[in-house]
């Protein structure tokens, strides 16, 4: 789960232990799709690692990251071979310059308003080529996720020090349909007191979310139910989308 406090530098070094590249699911799926485009677009790109794996990997077309946290672009600027930009997508601007865009981490649902989701997928169709594709998931709502954002599922990483630093999700109240409110607390013994974050996310089911990608000039090519390309249903964890432009 992504979490705009990560935009605190104190916490965008620590994204990636928290979250290890190699144990991602979402990158062993978008990895190989990004491979196979000439020109990408990571949208909430975060620390840059998955355009860093495909520049490792050997992809030598254009990759470029966009997040409107600073900090984390910060710890993606190490990598001086792949373009970074701040911004959030309904901020992108440009005009059919990719083949691919990708929007990993759960990064679609921070897209609360209805405006937000509209405004955010016109801005994508129009940085991608005729035929362009948008590859992104969201969690399926059925499955409620936010069931396990306790702090007994807590996490902990080693900071810079070498101290941990803890990270506990509390949900503030029930799903009311459409979005999770929730609260993140980051505690460490290296700190003078925790760091706390109110986030809220919103929850699309697969027909809504079609609707909203019909809307925006997209169709889907494919849609799955998790990481390992099984077919979407009721009990499926997560909704993951690649659409393509139409026109």
């Amino acid at each position: 789960m992504t979490d705009r406090h990560f935009a605190d530098p104190r916490l965008a070094g620590l994204y990636d232990l928290w979250d290890p590249p190699e144990r991602r699911g979402d990158f062993g799926f978008y990895l190989p799709i990004v491979m196979k485009s000439a020109a990408v677009l990571d949208i909430g790109c975060g620390t840059g690692a998955l355009l860093g794996l495909a520049r490792q990997a050997g992809h030598a077309g254009r990759l470029c990251g966009l997040d409107p946290a600073d900090a984390m672009l910060q710890v993606a600027r190490q990598r001086t071979d792949i373009d970074w930009v701040p911004g959030d997508a309904a901020s992108a601007a440009w005009d059919q310059e990719f083949g691919l865009a990708v929007m990993t981490g759960h990064a679609f649902q921070v897209l609360v308003r209805d405006d937000d989701i509209r405004s955010s997928l016109a801005a994508i169709r129009a940085a991608l080529g005729n035929g362009g594709r948008f590859a992104f998931e969201t969690r399926n709502p059925l499955a409620r996720a936010w069931r396990n954002w306790t702090p007994d599922n807590a996490v902990e990483a080693a900071g810079p020090s070498g101290a941990p630093v803890r990270m506990a999700h509390q949900v503030d109240g029930p799903f009311d349909g459409h979005t999770v409110s929730f609260t993140t607390t980051y505690t460490s013994p290296a700190w003078d007191g925790p760091l706390l974050s109110h986030s809220t996310l919103r929850f699309l089911g697969a027909s809504e979310l079609a609707v909203f990608l019909a809307g925006a000039g997209f169709v889907i090519e494919e849609q799955f139910g998790d990481w390992d390309r099984q077919p979407l249903t009721d009990a499926s964890p997560e909704i993951i989308t690649i659409a393509r432009r139409l026109g």
